[in-house]
C-alpha cells in the first residue's frame, strides 16, 4: 500500500435524525436519517482501514465547506436528502461538480431508483418481473383504475416503510379512495399502486458495481403474529426486535430472488452495495418491489448490516469492501 493512498482522506456525508428532529420535523419524516451511532461505525472503520475521517454532515454543510475550499480525496455519502425526487443526489451531484468521488451510485442512479414508478418502467423494459402497477398523481386518477384487487398503495418516493400500514392493502374501490387520497395529502407526491402479492417477503443485498457485483444473500421477512398486517410497514420496521424475524434462506425460490435481484442492480446501473426487496406471486416466483441505492447502515438495526450478520460478515468487511469497490471505480489504487 502507497503511503499517498494510506493517508487518504475520507469526508462523511450524511444527515442526522436529531438534526431535523430539532427543527420539527416529526419522526416518521425524519425515519431515513441517521442515528450518532450509525456515523461514529462508519468513521471507527475508515480509522481502522488506515485512512483519515473527516465529518462533514448534510448538503448544507457539504455547500459551506466547498465554497470555503476544503477538499477530500473521496466521500462516504450516505445523505438521503429532505425534499424533492432528487434528494438523494444532491450530494453525489455537487461533489461531481468538484471532481470529488464518493461512494455509492451516482446521481442518475439516485433519483431514478428514489422514484419506484420510474424504476418499475424500466425494470418491466428490462423484463424482470414486477406487479403490474400504476401511478395515482391526483384524486382524479383514482376513478380510472383498471386493477384488479387486490391492490397496495404506497408513497412513489419513500423509504423506511414510510407511508405503509395495515391499510396499504386495499380490497374494495372505498378502500381504494381512503387510501390514495389520504397518502396524496399526507405525503404531497404520486402514490404507486401495484398488484398485492400473496408470497414470501425476501431482502436481498447486493456488493459491488456492474460486473463485479454479486447477491451476497438473501433473507426471509417474516411478520409475527403480534405485528401489523400486510406488510413490512413503518410500525414493523421501527419496531423489528418485537415484531418482525429475519431468517437467512437458500432453498430455490430464494435464489432466484438473488438472481433478479442482480439483475436489476445491473440493469439499473447500480454502484458499490445496496439492497433489493422483493414478493413473490402466487405461483411462487420472487417479483421486483423495489431498490435501496442508498440503504441504510446502522450496525444493529439496518437490513443489510442485518443480513451481512447472518452470513458471518462483519461490519468492518462490509464498510471496507463499499469503499474498496469507490476506490477501484475512481482508479485510485490501494
Amino acid at each position: 500500500m502507497s503511503n499517498a493512498v494510506f493517508k487518504l482522506k475520507i469526508g462523511m456525508t450524511y444527515d442526522l435524525r436529531n438534526d431535523y428532529l430539532k427543527e420539527g420535523f416529526t419522526h416518521e419524516e425524519t425515519a431515513e436519517f441517521d442515528l450518532p451511532d450509525t456515523i461514529e461505525a462508519i468513521e471507527k472503520v475508515i480509522l481502522d482501514s488506515g485512512y483519515q475521517a473527516c465529518r462533514i454532515g448534510n448538503i448544507k454543510a457539504l455547500t459551506r465547506r466547498l465554497a470555503a475550499g476544503e477538499r477530500w480525496d473521496m466521500v462516504f455519502n450516505i445523505a438521503e436528502g429532505i425534499s424533492g425526487f432528487g434528494r438523494e443526489a444532491q450530494v453525489p451531484a455537487l461533489l461531481e461538480a468538484y471532481n470529488i468521488p464518493y461512494t455509492f451510485s451516482d446521481p442518475l442512479g439516485l433519483a431514478l431508483t428514489l422514484h419506484k414508478g420510474m424504476t418499475k418502467h424500466i425494470i418491466s423494459d428490462l423484463g424482470i418481473p414486477t406487479p403490474a402497477f400504476t401511478v395515482i398523481k391526483s384524486a382524479e386518477d383514482i376513478a380510472g383504475v383498471a386493477l384488479p384487487f387486490p391492490l397496495f398503495a404506497k408513497p412513489v418516493a419513500e423509504g423506511t416503510g414510510k407511508g405503509i400500514t395495515a391499510m396499504s392493502k386495499i380490497n374494495t374501490g372505498e378502500e381504494l379512495s381512503l387510501v390514495c387520497k389520504n397518502l396524496l395529502n399526507t405525503f404531497r407526491q404520486p402514490v404507486l399502486l401495484e398488484t398485492y402479492l400473496p408470497g414470501r417477503e425476501f431482502t436481498v443485498g447486493i456488493l459491488g458495481t456492474g460486473k463485479d457485483a454479486r447477491a451476497l444473500g438473501a433473507i426471509e421477512v417474516i411478520l409475527r403474529p403480534t405485528a401489523e398486517k400486510n406488510a413490512y410497514s413503518y410500525e414493523n420496521k421501527e419496531n423489528y426486535e418485537k415484531l418482525v424475524q429475519y431468517v437467512l434462506v437458500d432453498d430455490a425460490e430464494a435464489r432466484q430472488a438473488m438472481e433478479i435481484s442482480l439483475a436489476a442492480w445491473r440493469g439499473l446501473d447500480l454502484k458499490d452495495a445496496g439492497r433489493v426487496d422483493l414478493r413473490s406471486d402466487i405461483h411462487g416466483v420472487p417479483n421486483f418491489m423495489e431498490v435501496n441505492a442508498l440503504a441504510g447502515l446502522n450496525p444493529v438495526r439496518s437490513d443489510l448490516p442485518i443480513l451481512c450478520n447472518l452470513l458471518g460478515v462483519t461490519y468492518h468487511e462490509l464498510i471496507s469492501s463499499i469503499i474498496a469497490s469507490a476506490l477501484q471505480r475512481a482508479e485510485i489504487n490501494k
